[in-house]
């Protein structure tokens, strides 16, 4: 904007009317504007008529809401961090009565090992079983994902109908690479030609409502080099890794405001090289991180947010219903 410009942009008063109503001061919010060629007169009665305007007004006494539910969730993090928690956790031999105690019901994150060792997955599964197995079946994959940066929150622009034979040779021989990838919003899981597969599984006992039907698991297959950016999912989901090794970053739900969110659970912050000039608040989140290997469990707390880089071929399978009287626990989302 020019000094000579009289008026705001619209794209200024919607700034500053946030910005006040987060509790910026007058003088910062005038130093912004000046910087950005803002007359500072004009910046001074623009300020002093937003501070006086009953919606900046309104906006205001909810910001004070906003800022003590911050330091509500800043306080859960230091108790956190005090509990000792600040790395990921792997336990054997953890009952199904801990495991909802201790981290569904406590909200915490925990690698679970022993409760895989009876899957037949585990022993008969690679890309040549596949190819073998279920070569001619049809499957739905997100392609073309180096393209577009937010291929995550733009599902429907990547799919595409492949046959699995096809599929499996392009991990086979693509390398390293994030540019094609088997995930959940796929829902190959479901179909019926894919239905032996979906045997070679087991529920881990008292933790994951047995029946075991097909909407109630998903699948993930892809190269090593896939990346799944940090994001948080809507409800508690446990992650068995068959085939090949994750490794992953977790930041809990209660230091959204730490993570920069857009789309609704996708933060901006590239977790695996994060911009601390762009997001410095992000220096201040609690980052979980750890290895998970073949024959482990990943508990997924709701809302904790997760990124996830393949470091091999990588098969996983998902699970969302578990073995409680009132199902799983969901995040309600704002409208």
């Amino acid at each position: 904007m020019s000094r000579e410009d009289s008026r705001l942009a619209l794209e200024w008063h919607t700034w500053l009317a946030e910005n006040l109503a987060l509790g910026v001061s007058a003088e910062d919010a005038q130093r912004v504007l000046v910087d950005a060629g803002v007359e500072a007169s004009l910046a001074q009665r623009e300020i002093a008529t937003a501070q006086a305007h009953p919606y900046v007004v309104a906006a205001r006494r909810i910001g004070r809401r906003y800022e003590w539910l911050e330091a509500l969730a800043d306080l859960y993090a230091e108790l956190h961090r005090q509990s000792g928690a600040v790395t990921l956790e792997k336990r054997r031999g953890v009952s199904p009565e801990e495991f909802f105690t201790r981290y569904y019901f406590g909200h915490r994150p925990v690698v679970l090992q022993g409760f895989m060792e009876d899957w037949p997955a585990m022993r008969r599964w690679s890309l040549a079983d596949f190819r073998e197995r279920f070569g001619d079946v049809e499957v739905e994959i997100m392609s073309g994902r180096d393209a577009n940066p937010d291929h995550a929150s733009q599902p429907d622009k990547h799919r595409q109908v492949v046959k699995l034979r096809d599929y499996v040779q392009r991990v086979e021989t693509g390398g390293e690479s994030n540019d094609f990838y088997m995930v959940p919003r796929n829902e190959n899981w479901k179909r019926d030609g894919l239905a032996r597969l979906r045997e070679d599984i087991r529920a881990p006992a008292g933790i994951i409502d047995p029946e075991l039907r097909p909407d109630m698991t998903t699948l993930l297959l892809g190269p090593p080099g896939t990346v799944t950016p940090l994001h948080h999912d809507n409800m508690n989901v446990l992650l068995g890794q068959v085939m090949g090794r994750k490794h992953v970053r977790l930041v809990p739900s209660f230091q959204r405001h730490l993570v920069y969110p857009r789309h609704g659970t996708f933060s901006s912050v590239d977790a695996a090289s994060p911009d601390a000039a762009r997001f410095p608040l992000y220096g201040e989140a609690t980052v979980l991180e750890g290895v998970v290997e073949p024959g482990e469990l990943l508990f997924l707390p709701v809302g904790w947010w997760h990124w996830v880089r393949a470091l091999d071929v990588s098969a996983t399978v998902t699970f969302h219903h578990f073995q409680l009287p009132g199902g799983n626990t969901h995040l309600r989302t704002p409208q």
